[in-house]
């Protein structure tokens, strides 16, 4: 069941009507109502797969409390195994044939003539996301700084609660399971909150996404023929369609969650808007880089080591994160990218960052916010390629085609749709929570009038443009 589509608002209007109304004062009947409803959604993808998720709750659920009641070698074998169970369904959905085919290509060239079979299997919908929401629970009891979930039903809505199942954000335990267990109380703001971030969510994945999904496929498609200017402009088109796409996801799963009175974790604060490399992964993704860092690079040492080994944990991470994301090196020349960048920056600034102090100047600003959004929309390209030999090949085409070309007109209403959406993201920047104009009291009336604009734009764009797929529910 796709966020975008008539099937989920009819679902959600069923289950937040049966949240307030006939559950109103039976919070175990809510806990099972969320799983139920979590059950549903998950199974309208393939719904044969939520046999898959239910192995790696039970494993995890286990796991989690003989964690907790264990010491020594038999703790650390509990967390092992739950580990690497849940570890091989991602390896064995997601990068099996990747490794196949990558082994199958080595043994040509060595000339060994037997090639091992690839197995036809679908990727389950968001393995990547649970995967590690999973992972994190078990290492935080492991560590002890979560208390073991002993209800199966509450751990398993952990898992599986429905706004945040396919495409995150990626929530820790210790945010979650304390507001499950809580007494749901009404809260008409927070609603009225959850309503215009689900309002502004659909802006950004049906009016922008999916318009600039047109453009970027049209130079993605035919990029051997237009000029170097439109390839630009189709790979900023990209940037947009991604960003509009996830984080359009994202604020539709935290305002959903805020009708039941659930909080989520901001998961975009403004990315295109980052100064440099670092700020914008402190940016983009939240969920994802704040599990990296607090799982993988603070574990190898963070930045508190020193020389080649600080350089070492980055590379570290930006491959594992380009690897999360898809088994393809498109992803890992994608994350090589980030992670080259990131070293440079701070190889030449990172002291200096770390001591500067006050507002700088207004050209540095500058200077860092264009150059860091030339280098993210360098690497989108390989992120949005079918293969490293397209993503070359599209490089290649901007540095020899011609500079300008008539095909270049045909983005002009590209322009005109992106520069007011990027000045209204920009007066909003010190929003707290990232509802649209949450920071402006406005009159009411105004606030209606554009938020029925808004509307009556998503409906227009819905029935008169495709319908994509949310960009992240492959991973």
């Amino acid at each position: 069941m796709l966020f975008n589509s008539t099937e989920f608002l009819f679902f959600l209007a069923i289950v937040f009507s049966l949240y307030w109304t006939v559950l109103k004062n039976r919070p175990r009947g809510k806990t099972w109502l969320l799983l139920v409803s979590s059950c549903i959604f998950y199974m309208f993808f393939i719904p044969k797969y939520i046999l898959i998720l239910f192995i790696t709750i039970i494993i995890d659920y286990f796991a989690g409390i003989k964690i907790a009641a264990t010491e020594g070698r038999a703790k650390k074998i509990w967390l092992i195994l739950s580990i690497v169970s849940t570890c091989m369904v991602l390896f064995v959905f997601k990068y099996y044939n990747f490794f196949i085919d990558n082994t199958n290509a080595i043994a040509q060239l060595v000339g060994w003539n037997y090639s091992i079979q690839a197995m036809d299997i679908i990727l389950p919908i968001g393995l990547s996301f649970h995967t590690f929401q999973s992972l994190s629970y078990v290492v935080e009891v492991y560590w002890g700084k979560q208390k073991p979930e002993k209800d199966f039903v509450t751990y398993s809505l952990y898992v599986m609660y429905f706004p945040q199942l396919v495409a995150g954000p990626i929530e820790r335990a210790a945010n979650l399971l304390y507001q499950f267990h809580a007494k749901p109380m009404f809260n008409g703001a927070l609603a009225a909150e959850g309503m215009r971030q689900i309002l502004w969510g659909f802006f950004k994945k049906i009016v922008i996404a999916d318009t600039c999904a047109a453009y970027a496929n049209a130079a993605f498609g035919s990029y051997e023929t237009l000029s170097s200017t439109s390839l630009i402009l189709g790979a900023v088109a990209f940037a947009f369609q991604i960003y509009g796409d996830f984080s359009g996801y994202s604020d539709i799963a935290l305002g959903t969650s805020k009708l039941f009175g659930i909080q989520l974790m901001r998961n975009f604060h403004l990315p295109y808007f980052a100064t440099s490399i670092p700020d914008f992964w402190r940016r983009w993704h939240i969920s994802l880089s704040t599990w990296f860092r607090d799982y993988v690079y603070i574990p190898l040492g963070g930045s508190r080591v020193s020389g080649w080994k600080f350089y070492r944990n980055v590379f570290i991470i930006f491959l594992l994160s380009g690897f999360w994301h898809g088994a393809n090196w498109t992803f890992i020349i994608w994350g090589l990218i980030h992670a080259i960048v990131y070293c440079i920056y701070y190889a030449i600034w990172g002291n200096a960052k770390r001591t500067e102090t006050g507002t700088p100047p207004l050209w540095k600003t500058w200077i860092g916010g264009i150059s860091t959004f030339a280098v993210v929309v360098l690497a989108w390209i390989f992120f949005r390629a079918k293969n490293v030999t397209e993503a070359w090949a599209y490089l290649k085409a901007i540095a020899t085609n011609s500079p300008l070309g008539d095909d270049v007109r045909q983005f002009i209403p590209l322009l005109l749709l992106l520069i007011p959406f990027h000045f209204v993201e920009w007066i909003n920047r010190n929003s707290t929570n990232g509802v649209f104009l949450s920071n402006f009291h406005l009159n009411r009336t105004v606030r209606l009038a554009i938020e029925l604009v808004l509307a009556l734009l998503i409906i227009d764009c819905y029935y008169s443009l495709d319908h994509e797929q949310f960009i992240y529910f492959q991973f």
